[in-house]
């Protein structure tokens, strides 16, 4: 386990610590699964230095497959960090980012207050 279930605005999350493997395919998604249903957590952070390359490259296709096996298991998920520049050089994610944080299943958010806030409203 590379992180540790604790409770936000009333729900169970599994945040991810910030140095562990890099978040880079379904596999990695699946071991995160697990942690986070082994601790009843609802919802997974995941702090952006555990994104792996390519994750905020949307044509690589990794965000989304990741993202999906998630929402496939039930669990909500945050990307949590500053993803700034990123979001400026790719309208793509840009609008991605924007739909997202529209949902209930998927955001991104700047840090843990951040997502205590979304949870909260």
């Amino acid at each position: 386990m590379t992180g540790a279930v604790r409770r936000v605005a009333g729900m169970m999350v599994y945040v991810c610590a910030a140095d562990g493997p890099p978040l880079a395919g379904e596999r990695n998604a699946v071991d995160l699964v697990g942690d986070a249903l082994g601790g009843d957590a609802g919802l997974v952070a995941i702090p952006v230095p555990r994104l792996g390359p390519g994750f905020l490259t949307l044509s690589t296709r990794i965000a989304g497959e990741v993202i999906q096996k998630f929402v496939n298991y039930g669990l909500k998920v945050a990307i949590v960090g500053d993803i700034s520049s990123a979001v400026a050089d790719s309208d793509a994610l840009r609008d991605f980012v924007r739909e997202s944080n529209r949902g209930r299943h998927v955001w991104f958010v700047e840090d843990i207050a951040a997502l205590e806030a979304k949870l909260a409203a």
